[in-house]
C-alpha cells in the first residue's frame, strides 16, 4: 500500500487556517475523499455557529453527505489536521468510512490547548464513575418507541 496522497491534507490545512484565521475555530480541517476526488470539505467552525459538534470532520462528513447524497460514506477516506476526538471518531464510524489520515496527534492538540485525553478517560470508565450521571427514563415507554420502529414497513437500517 502506498501513502495517502499529501495534496488532500494540504487541502485540509488549508481550510483549517482559513477558518483559524477568520475565526470560526480552531485548527482543524478536514477533507473526504472517493475515488481520488474529494467530496466533501469542512473546518472547524464551532465558535462561528456556535455548535460545539462543529468539528472539521463532522462538517467535512456532513458535506460529502450533502454531496453524495447518501447516509453512508462507504469507500472514502478522510483526511484530518489533527488526529480524531472521540466525537468525530463516532461520526467517522458512523459514516463508515475506511481509513483516517491524521496530521498532529492527541497529545500535540493537548499542548495547543485542546485536549481530549479526558475524553478518552471518561469514556472507558463505567458509566456509574463518570463526572456527568446518567440514567434510564421512562424505559417501557422508550421501549414501545423502538418496537414500534421494528414494524415499520420502510425502515433503513444504518
Amino acid at each position: 500500500m502506498t501513502g495517502p496522497d499529501p495534496s488532500f491534507m494540504m487541502r485540509a490545512i488549508e481550510l483549517a487556517r482559513q477558518g483559524m484565521l477568520g475565526g470560526a475555530g480552531g485548527p482543524f480541517g478536514a477533507v473526504v475523499v472517493k475515488n481520488g476526488q474529494i467530496v466533501g470539505e469542512g473546518w472547524n467552525q464551532v465558535l462561528s455557529t456556535n455548535d460545539p459538534t462543529a468539528h472539521g470532520e463532522v462538517t467535512a462528513i456532513r458535506d460529502a453527505c450533502r454531496n453524495l447524497a447518501t447516509w453512508s460514506l462507504e469507500g472514502c477516506e478522510i483526511h484530518t489536521t489533527g488526529e480524531p476526538c472521540p466525537m468525530c471518531l463516532g461520526a467517522i464510524h458512523w459514516a463508515r468510512i475506511g481509513c483516517i489520515y491524521y496530521g498532529f496527534g492527541i497529545e500535540d492538540a493537548a499542548r495547543i490547548g485542546f485536549d481530549d485525553r479526558a475524553f478518552f478517560r471518561e469514556f472507558s470508565l463505567p458509566v456509574e464513575q463518570r463526572k456527568i450521571p446518567s440514567t434510564t427514563s421512562c424505559r417501557e415507554a422508550a421501549l414501545r418507541l423502538a418496537d414500534e420502529y421494528t414494524q415499520l414497513p420502510l425502515k433503513q437500517l444504518y
